[in-house]
């Protein structure tokens, strides 16, 4: 095996611990290595709450450490399906704000975990507390429970 190949190897496999949880490669700091991973996850928490603000929200000051042990030992996919894989492994604890953000995304979009997400077509309603997201031809309406809108104007 020629020194690029073992350059590569080492390479592949320090991005690995660093995004995905994977064994740390022998000679590597494991000290700096670990402070890395934690920055990696706060900017990928942060990625993720500037796509899903109501998701990060619904968690307050303890999004970037609930996010972090989620995301651990999980490659990025981008803070979009990051988002949406979250919001869906946590459905039951979210806020109604996290679940209509949730429930708008699914109006429009398919996604069945490792495949790439596609566009619905036609109408496609999701069901969130206290009302509906209606994708009509590629365009979401928001409907929502007379004591849903009672409750929020209080």
């Amino acid at each position: 095996m020629s020194s690029q190949d073992e350059l590569r190897l080492a390479q592949e496999a320090l991005v690995a611990a660093l995004v995905a949880g994977a064994q740390l490669p022998p000679g590597f700091d494991a000290v700096r290595v670990a402070a890395a991973t934690r920055a990696l996850l706060r900017k990928r928490a942060g990625e993720v709450a500037r796509a899903w603000p109501e998701l990060a929200r619904s968690y307050g000051p303890a999004w970037p450490r609930v996010f972090a042990g989620w995301a651990s030992a999980l490659p990025t996919r981008g803070s979009w399906l990051d988002g949406w894989d979250f919001a869906r492994a946590h459905r039951g604890s979210l806020t109604p704000g996290a679940l209509a953000e949730l429930a708008v995304c699914e109006a429009c979009w398919a996604h069945q975990g490792g495949d790439q997400p596609r566009r619905r077509r036609g109408i496609r309603p999701a069901r969130f507390p206290g009302g509906l997201a209606v994708n009509v031809l590629g365009r979401v309406r928001i409907l929502r429970s007379r004591r849903a809108l009672a409750r929020r104007t209080r």
